[in-house]
Order: C-alpha cells, then sequence, then structure tokens
C-alpha cells in the first residue's frame, strides 16, 4: 500500500494539520506561493458536498475575476480534492488567502475519504453568503491543471473540465499567470 503521508508521530501532528483543497489550491505552485510547508498526502472524498463557483457576498473576486469555488452539502454528490499537510504557521496565511476575516469564506471541519477508503478530518472552507456565478477561464484552468497533477480521477476531471466558464479575457495577478504559462509549456 502506498504511503499516504499520515504518520502517527505524535510530536508532528501538533505542530501540523490537514488541510482539503478542491480549488486553486489544488495545484501544488499555486498553494505555495503563500504556504510553503503544504506537503502532498493523498487524493481524497468528500461525500454529499457539491463544488459550486460564486460571487462572495455579490462582489466578483479582484484576483480571479469570476467565481470562485466553494462547496455546499448536497446528498448524493462528492467532491475530490486533496489533502495537504501543512505547519501550523502557515494557518494565518492559509485563512488569510481564503479571505476568512473578510467573510469571504468560513472555516469549515470535513471528514474525507481517501482512496484507499481511509476517513481522515481536515480544515477546510465554504462560502456561506454567495451569489453563483461562472469561474473565469484562467481560475478553471488552474483547478483542472491541479486535478491533472494530483492524479483525481478521470470522471471527475472531465467534470471540471465541462464547467462553463465566463468570457473574462483580460489578465489575473502575475504570479497566477505564471503559473498558467509554465503549465500550458508542460502539457504541450
Amino acid at each position: 500500500m502506498a504511503n499516504s503521508g499520515f504518520e502517527d508521530g505524535r510530536g508532528q501532528e501538533e505542530e501540523t494539520f490537514l488541510y482539503f483543497a478542491y480549488g486553486s489550491n489544488l495545484l501544488t505552485e499555486r498553494i505555495h506561493l503563500r504556504n510553503p510547508s503544504a506537503a502532498f498526502c493523498c487524493v481524497a472524498r468528500l461525500k454529499d458536498f457539491k463544488l459550486d463557483f460564486g460571487n462572495s457576498q455579490g462582489k466578483t473576486s479582484p484576483t480571479w475575476h469570476g467565481g470562485i469555488a466553494t462547496i455546499f452539502q448536497s446528498p448524493g454528490d462528492e467532491v475530490w480534492g486533496v489533502v495537504w499537510k501543512m505547519n501550523k504557521s502557515n494557518l494565518n496565511s492559509l485563512d488569510e488567502q481564503e479571505g476568512v476575516k473578510s467573510g469571504t469564506y468560513v472555516v469549515v471541519e470535513v471528514k474525507v475519504t481517501t482512496q484507499e477508503g481511509r476517513e481522515i478530518t481536515c480544515r477546510s472552507y465554504l462560502m456561506t453568503n454567495y451569489e453563483s456565478a461562472p469561474p473565469s477561464p484562467q481560475y478553471k484552468k488552474v483547478i483542472c491543471m491541479g486535478a491533472k497533477e494530483n492524479g483525481l480521477p478521470l470522471e471527475y476531471q472531465e467534470k471540471l473540465k465541462a464547467i462553463q466558464p465566463n468570457d473574462y479575457k483580460g489578465k489575473v495577478s502575475e504570479e497566477i499567470e505564471d503559473i498558467i504559462k509554465k503549465g500550458e509549456i508542460q502539457t504541450r
């Protein structure tokens, strides 16, 4: 059986936490921009939830220029993502990236199931006050790149590819543009 990244070394657990990512933080290079301690643990499934995209409090993301990913309870549905093991020293930067203080996202604890069938509890985020809105093409691309990079199930990757983006044609932040360009070069 492959090592899925969790050890029972008690000392390490106290200094780390597990984070379930389902949006742009699926991509290693994206999460490492603000959270360099993130280490891949495994691919996992969140049962009875569905992926959606929206504008928090009705405001379009100035970073992504479209809806951003969130999850909501939906019996029978599932969201696939990546579990990252992170140092607690990155908690503040992760919360800041997710806009916890501004009310964009709230912190939630979710139980996810690994591909080997192990259930683990992780930190994650969801929007509570949002209007559904399609993602920008760039945001969708980063999510799809992360899903491919980390080997999310092909059927789920196809679902992600089928998401209709908005028609934003401008630029996103320079660091994100660089990540997208690198990904395009690697897939040629």
